[in-house]
């Protein structure tokens, strides 16, 4: 027995020192857990995981020192809203026009060019008709086949008859499908979520609400699911160790879902006093995905669609203005995908020019993202530890945080992807 645990120890100190040491050297380092800057800044990386950061960390001999000079070392970027089965273009064509196999191909890249731009986790919210193929794209990702984030994943996101992302203004004798799967009853809610999760889903995704309105200063959307229906959802995930987010813009699915045990209300563009009182108690996140609704209006197919953007864009950021003011916690998504992949850190710029301060952004991405995703400890930070997925961008991004679009170096896993 003995000869054996020696044997063991041996084994492990030979691998420990055959892990990959380097050192990343910067002007500055920002510490997650305290929204400070540090100058200057260090990281010790020992194979796949951190050692050690702050002013100045051990080097030890033979480790690769890589200096990224004037900029700031900070951990790998969250986005909390993703559609890696997305790009440009209309939603409901991409599911008739393209192939799942052609949709995963596409995915595949725009894992890679999420990565690129310094995103090294996301949770993905629904391959919008593809299935559970995200689930291919995670593992490829987790084999080290392809590159892309860290994913947390749902499969294709659930939804009403005639609710939202089904095919309503088509001709009903092609059958054409739903972006979403059908659910209506809660026995159907149960009964897809074990599918889901069975496929390989992280978590579920639920269409909570179905179109949304703006008449006369007034916001509404009609709800999917009672709140009884949505318990009977969060509970059957709960047992299976998983999650629930929703699309949800407003009350009162709002407040089914937070009374339910939903994790997220992602979008949120209006909320009543109740909810946001909930949601600061029982710290359930409004994702806000502003970067999505500014691209809409941007890219209008008339005037008149584009002043109705506009509009339904400045009632969201003066409804974001309370929320904030109600303590509402918040998390960073940005719903890339129908606007091009690698450019979601645009998502934090608008937070910020809508009234959060940008050390408040960046708590909101890094720790309530790694919360929402469930890597508190290992994503979001660079302490002991934790991944090593680090990034450097120009300047100090709490002076100006559009610094975080301009991403100079990608560390993930302890692999650098872009230098």
């Amino acid at each position: 027995m003995k000869t054996i645990l020696a044997t063991l120890l041996l084994s492990s100190s030979l691998l420990l020192a055959q892990q990959k040491q380097t050192v990343l050297h910067a002007a500055r380092l920002y510490e997650a857990e305290t929204g400070r800057i540090l100058s200057p800044g260090e990281i010790l990386v020992e194979g796949d995981h951190i050692v050690s950061s702050g002013s100045h960390v051990d080097h030890p001999a033979g480790a690769e020192v890589i200096d990224l000079g004037d900029r700031t070392l900070m951990p790998g970027l969250i986005d909390a809203h993703t559609h890696l089965f997305l790009h440009p273009g209309a939603e409901d064509a991409q599911t008739f026009e393209e192939s799942v196999p052609q949709r995963t191909l596409l995915a595949a890249e725009a894992a890679k060019q999420d990565l690129l731009a310094g995103f090294t986790a996301e949770r993905d919210m629904g391959t919008e008709g593809a299935g559970s193929a995200d689930s291919a794209v995670r593992n490829a990702i987790n084999s080290g086949l392809i590159p892309g984030p860290r994913m947390r994943v749902s499969g294709n996101a659930i939804s009403i008859t005639g609710g939202h992302e089904d095919a309503i203004h088509y001709n009903p004798e092609l059958h054409v499908p739903s972006n979403a799967t059908y659910a209506d009853t809660a026995d159907d809610l149960v009964r897809v979520i074990r599918q889901q999760l069975k496929e390989g889903a992280d978590f579920i995704k639920i269409y909570a609400t179905g179109s949304d309105r703006l008449r006369d200063g007034v916001f509404s959307s009609p709800y999917q699911y009672t709140e009884d229906q949505l318990k009977a959802a969060v509970d059957e995930a709960r047992r299976q160790g998983a999650t629930i987010g929703v699309h949800c813009s407003t009350d009162p699915a709002a407040l089914f879902a937070v009374r339910a045990g939903v994790v997220s209300i992602d979008h949120a563009d209006q909320l009543t006093p109740e909810t946001m009182r909930l949601m600061r108690e029982k710290q359930i996140y409004a994702v806000p995905t502003f970067a999505i609704s500014e691209y809409f209006e941007q890219h209008a197919a008339t005037p008149a669609a584009a002043a109705s953007r506009h509009a339904g864009n400045q009632f969201h950021i003066a409804e974001f203005k309370k929320q904030m003011a109600a303590g509402v916690p918040f998390a960073v998504g940005s719903d890339v995908g129908p606007f091009p992949h690698g450019t979601q850190a645009r998502e934090m710029v608008l937070m910020a020019e809508y009234g959060m301060k940008p050390a408040d952004v960046l708590q909101a991405d890094y720790v309530h993202g790694a919360r929402l995703l469930g890597w508190e400890g290992r994503i979001g930070t660079l302490h002991l530890g934790a991944w090593a997925d680090v990034i450097a961008v120009p300047g100090n991004p709490l002076d100006d945080i559009s610094a975080l679009t301009r991403v100079a170096f990608v560390m993930k896993n302890g692999q650098v992807y872009k230098r």
